[in-house]
């Protein structure tokens, strides 16, 4: 009887490194994506505060008052659906409590810029669901003197450790949450209510610190 021989084939050295050559092509693609993603979410946060600053200056300069503090009389007068106003002492009263809560005059505030046309959104909108969202959707909302900034400031929620540096960065160009512009503080709630005190000069670290991050800068 003969024995019957089968070749038996595999891969050579030279095609296991081309197949690893190609996944390993791929995995960088997926990163450099993700990468991508998150850097043009930073940006589109950095963008949204500035926006919003913005927006405040536009309506300063237009009506010669302060957006949410003049009284619903006078927005209504202007022909918009607003529902609250403020109480024309030329002072927004928002705590740095009420940022995320759509408390005090601030209501009156997200009114007047998208009754003026300077943001989007219904005019007419109140409570939380009235709050702009960011590009990476926390909240963003307005308080006087948070952290120790001075004046109305612009606050947004929800950021990850590295979406607040990269923020703060673009914003102050400087890698400090505590000095400049752009401040940030870091806890479990969220969103985290910026406090009236200026945030400890907390490092950002990734693997550290796991919760979110609150940061807000002057308009």
């Amino acid at each position: 009887m003969k024995s019957v021989k089968y070749n038996q084939s595999g891969f050579t050295l030279v095609e296991i490194a081309v197949v690893l050559v190609i996944i390993g092509l791929l995995l960088g693609g997926v990163l450099k994506g993700q990468e991508m993603i998150e850097n043009s979410r930073i940006k589109s946060v950095a963008a949204d505060l500035r926006g919003i600053s913005a927006a405040y200056n536009s309506y300063v300069d237009r009506f010669h008052a302060v957006p949410g503090d003049e009284l619903l009389a006078t927005m209504t007068g202007r022909g918009w659906t607003s529902t609250v106003g403020g109480n024309a002492d030329n002072v927004l009263a928002i705590t740095p409590a009420q940022a995320f809560t759509n408390a005090g005059e601030e209501p009156s505030f997200w009114q007047a810029l998208r009754g003026a046309g300077f943001i989007a959104g219904d005019p007419a909108a109140v409570g939380v669901a009235a709050l702009p969202k960011a590009g990476t959707t926390g909240l963003i909302g307005v308080a006087v003197g948070p952290y120790g900034l001075t004046g109305l400031s612009a606050c947004t929620s929800g950021l990850t450790t590295k979406q607040a540096r990269g923020v703060d960065t673009i914003i102050d160009g400087i890698d400090q949450n505590s000095t400049g512009d752009a401040r940030a503080i870091n806890g479990a709630a969220n969103p985290l209510a910026p406090v009236a005190a200026a945030p400890a000069a907390t490092a950002y670290n990734e693997t550290t610190i796991v919760n979110t991050w609150t940061l807000c800068r002057p308009l």
